[in-house]
């Protein structure tokens, strides 16, 4: 049976955990800018696939997969600075042209496994989604109750899915107004955000 407030909380917990800015936000932003609403979601969509697991772990209460990301943190966290590394470098070398129908920037779903890469390397994700799912007391799931778990899964993709929708929308409206200018400077702006995430990530794997 639908239980209407465990969807409801997971799509609270699916909003909260995805509006900070970070790599993710700057990357959907950007594509959508260059290439339009359905590049921009892509990176969300990566996003939310690499959110609905670690939520599953958190909700589920699977504790081997949380041991190994604990066990293997500092290597998850270079990987992850490297790929933001990565693609901030290739989103600074591009030179934008808002007309160029022919350009959609690898294919409109190409940035799903960037975006899903960088959310699946931040170890602090689960451990995040492990403090609002247990924080929730009387209204998490009761221990092996695997359906309301999965309704909350449910909901919270719901939830984090909206949210990306909103900000590729957003975009997509202003993006008229601007020409090929300021969409360079868009993207050296995104460009230098990530290489300052991956900087930060890549000091904190190793102190």
């Amino acid at each position: 049976m639908l239980d209407v407030g465990l969807v409801a909380t997971g799509f609270v917990i699916g909003v909260v955990a995805t509006a900070p800015v970070g790599p993710v936000n700057i990357m959907t932003i950007q594509r959508a800018f260059r290439h339009g609403f359905f590049a921009g979601l892509s990176a969300g969509i990566g996003a939310v696939i690499a959110d609905a697991l670690y939520a599953s772990l958190a909700a589920f209460g699977v504790t081997a997969v949380s041991t190994f990301i604990t066990d293997h943190v500092r290597i998850i966290q270079v990987i992850g600075a490297l790929v933001m590394f990565w693609f901030g470098w290739r989103i600074y070398r591009t030179h934008p042209h808002l007309n160029d129908r022919n350009d959609t920037g690898g294919g409109l779903f190409s940035g799903i496994p960037t975006a899903f890469l960088l959310t699946i390397t931040n170890p602090g994700a689960v451990f995040g989604f492990i403090a609002l799912i247990g924080g929730l007391g009387d209204l998490a799931p009761a221990p092996g109750d695997w359906l309301g778990a999965l309704q909350l899964v449910g909901g919270l993709v719901v939830g984090s899915l909206s949210w990306w929708m909103l900000i590729a929308g957003l975009v997509t409206m202003f993006r008229s107004r601007l020409d090929d200018r300021w969409l360079e400077r868009i993207n050296h702006a995104a460009a230098g955000l990530l290489f300052v995430f991956g900087v930060v990530v890549l000091v904190r794997a190793f102190l």
